[in-house]
């Protein structure tokens, strides 16, 4: 043993040459910590050995390798079944934090900032957990406002009506039998979504799971809540109304259950206030409950199958109506659909609602509202046949676009009789423009095509301006705090034209503003000029 003197008593100290690694302690921890084997042999043999253990790559050479290392010493088996390692937390550039460089961010400012469940969701959903993550604001909100935000804003629409309702879901159940094919839909959504995040957490595939839910509540706020609003708006208390409060609630609860792991705050907020509060027999908190569990009899893959190509169909159509310049709000006759195969009326109907159609017709021939012009790619056929371009160009201009177009899907070349020969062109060898027939627009994604007339009738035009005074009085509605169930008074000055409108459409406008009175030619309340298809128009609102 080496012999020093302590600095400050003078005493003799001696140092042990034989000092055990530090990482000893550690690497003993399984059985240690129970002090085994001189007792409790039956807890330890529960726990041993431990189903996952994580800690960041750093570990590799420390808690990782000594666990394993001792315990095959001792026990001549692995102490743990799986490891799951953390990759390292980099600046937004994927440059190691440092506070030398400046790029260091004090994790306890980001809390504050941004709240725990913010950058918890954040780690989860950016990558792996075994790969690097590169911390940034961005990145942060993002997912704030995409999950976080919507859960929160569909359990708040929950709240506002379930209190002007004072609704009670344990006086309620779910019969299915009973419920709307919305309603449905949402739960083969929920189950599925059930099953996807349970699966990809069993096999440590935890970004997966995340996307599941941010799936899911994006559905239930941007679809299911959205179409079915006026479900809630309902007088009294009809089973349909029963039935979409029920499917909102168990929706909501099952998603927060799924994702109180992972964002535990807002989940137990949830909670709380919408099952503790109407049920005191349920578990203390949300991490009390258990996983939810899925229901194979729920899900409905035909019905998720059409409902995601009315979905499908629906963005086009809106990408349609942009690309024609025309607003959501101006009623339009009719979108012919080709898809793989029709829909139910069923669905039809939403189509018609959502892009605010007339009518829908699915039809196999498109060649009425859209045409496709062919051109030799140079950078493939260019190599390949050099002279011979100017011809193939020819030749491709004077094909007939459907028929061309039809071959090659069918065949996946394109065959062209040359002075030489025949060639057989594939898709990389031409460029295909689309070319829109007058009267139509028309849009092509993922084998579905669309094509909207743009053709406006003067009973069209009319039935537009209705729509957009009506959206600007519910505007206005909601700037000037009126609560959800306030009568009101409109008036509207200006246009002769809008006022004609609006005084042949009262009792439309007046039901869906809850307008008890339209005064044309003065104004009341708060007011506020608009421009309404370039008409310019004073509104006013005021609270009876």
């Amino acid at each position: 043993a080496v012999t020093i003197k302590c600095p400050e008593c003078g005493k003799q100290m001696h140092r042990v040459s034989e000092v055990i690694d530090c990482w000893f302690d550690s690497g003993s921890m399984p059985f240690a910590q129970h002090h085994y084997p001189f007792e409790n042999k039956e807890i330890f043999e529960s726990q041993f050995p431990a189903d996952f253990i994580s800690e960041a790559v750093d570990q590799t050479r420390g808690w990782f390798y000594s666990l394993l290392a001792i315990s095959t010493l001792i026990f001549d088996k692995a102490p743990y079944k799986n490891v799951i390692v953390l990759g390292l937390v980099q600046d937004e550039n994927g440059q190691k934090m440092s506070k030398s460089k400046g790029n260091a961010v004090d994790p306890f400012e980001a809390l504050a900032k941004y709240g725990a469940d913010a950058i918890r969701w954040y780690f989860y959903t950016n990558s792996a957990p075994w790969l690097p993550n590169k911390f940034h604001d961005k990145g942060v909100t993002e997912g704030q406002r995409k999950f976080m935000g919507t859960l929160w804003n569909t359990y708040a629409f929950y709240v506002l009506y379930a209190e002007i309702d004072q609704f009670d879901p344990t006086k309620h159940k779910i019969e299915y039998d009973k419920l709307s094919v919305m309603d449905k839909w949402l739960l083969s959504k929920m189950n599925s979504m059930i099953k996807a995040a349970d699966d990809n957490l069993n096999n440590y595939r935890i970004p997966e799971a995340a996307k599941a839910m941010q799936e899911f509540v994006d559905d239930l706020s941007n679809w299911y809540v959205r179409r079915g609003r006026e479900r809630y708006w309902a007088q009294g208390m009809s089973q349909d109304k029963i039935n979409a409060y029920m499917t909102l609630y168990t929706a909501i609860v099952t998603l927060c259950k799924c994702a109180a792991p992972m964002v535990p705050f807002i989940t137990e907020e949830i909670y709380q206030n919408l099952v503790r509060s109407v049920d005191k027999d349920a578990p203390e908190s949300i991490h009390l409950c258990d996983y939810p569990v899925c229901d194979e009899n729920m899900i409905d893959e035909k019905l998720e199958s059409d409902m995601e190509e009315v979905l499908e169909i629906v963005v086009l159509g809106r990408s349609a109506r942009n690309g024609a310049s025309l607003k959501n709000r101006q009623p339009l006759s009719v979108m012919y659909v080709a898809a793989d195969h029709p829909l139910d009326s069923y669905y039809i109907d939403i189509i018609r609602d959502e892009l605010n159609l007339k009518d829908v017709q699915f039809s196999n021939d498109v060649s009425a509202y859209i045409d496709y012009k062919f051109k030799p790619q140079l950078k493939t056929l260019g190599p390949k046949y050099g002279k011979q371009l100017g011809e193939i160009r020819t030749q491709l201009s004077q094909l007939d676009g459907h028929k061309a177009m039809g071959e090659l899907n069918e065949t996946g070349s394109l065959k062209l009789t040359l002075s030489s020969g025949e060639i057989a062109l594939d898709k990389d060898d031409v460029l295909i423009e689309s070319e829109q027939k007058k009267g139509f627009y028309t849009l092509s994604e993922n084998g579905v095509t669309v094509a909207i007339s743009t053709v406006l009738t003067p009973e069209l035009i009319e039935e537009g301006f209705v729509r957009e005074v009506i959206s600007k009085v519910q505007t206005m509605r909601k700037d000037s705090g009126f609560e959800v169930m306030d009568h009101i008074t409109v008036s509207v000055s200006g246009s002769e034209k809008v006022m004609a409108v609006v005084d042949k459409n009262r009792e439309a406008i007046s039901h869906d503003v809850l307008a008890d009175d339209i005064v044309l030619g003065e104004n009341v309340g708060n007011e506020k000029d608009w421009d309404i298809n370039g008409e310019k128009v004073s509104i006013g609102v005021k609270k009876n």
